[in-house]
């Protein structure tokens, strides 16, 4: 599996995430710049609802401009906890988003596989977010689907070597998280369930 951590701009955490081999995760809402890594770039939804802001258009632009061409993926835009109304907001970017990078469609608590096949294929995958109660329980259905439509599959929000382990088992191609940015001393136990061999013979 391939891992990301949130960005930050400790030198030692970065070193040690180099070392590691892990990519960084740079949100829309924060500091746009890579640090010299491979990276995707998240919409910035989940920080906007953790402060009671609406999604903020314009700073998701911005990001996309400067950063969006080289980025592994793009997270197009979602509603935290929004469900169906979320899917329709992150279809409706598609068309902006699609051509020139692979997008991932955040999905949120109350989607099912039959609302989301349709979207899904080589350029568009799946970036599982929602509740942490949802999430934990629906992440194998995720992967599941993402294996029968051969698409990319993300989990976010993974900071523990348990869930790590779920990932794999579940097929995810990749997670995210911010205890590694946080912690350099939590990589090592992170870093040694990423590379526990995938049930599903993906590379670590």
């Amino acid at each position: 599996m391939i891992a990301y951590a949130s960005r930050t701009g400790t030198r030692r955490n970065l070193a040690a995430l180099r070392d590691a081999g892990w990519r960084i995760l740079v949100s829309a809402r924060g500091v746009l710049r890579n640090e010299g890594f491979r990276y995707a770039l998240d919409n910035g939804a989940w920080t906007a609802f953790t402060q009671g802001e609406p999604f903020d258009v314009a700073a998701f632009e911005k990001a996309l401009d400067l950063m969006g061409a080289e980025a592994d993926w793009v997270a197009s835009p979602d509603i935290v906890g929004g469900g169906m109304r979320s899917l329709e907001l992150s279809e409706s970017w598609l068309p902006r988003l699609i051509d020139a990078r692979l997008v991932l469609i955040p999905v949120q608590d109350g989607l099912t596989a039959s609302d989301v096949r349709p979207l899904l294929g080589n350029r568009v995958g799946i970036f599982l977010g929602g509740s942490t109660e949802w999430k934990l329980a629906t992440m194998r259905e995720w992967g599941e689907l993402a294996r029968e439509v051969g698409c990319y599959y993300h989990v976010a929000r993974v900071n523990t070597r348990r869930r790590i382990e779920m990932c794999s088992e579940a097929g995810a191609t990749s997670f995210d998280g911010s205890s590694a940015s946080r912690f350099a001393a939590s990589l090592p136990r992170l870093e040694r369930a990423r590379c526990q061999p995938s049930l599903f013979g993906r590379a670590s």
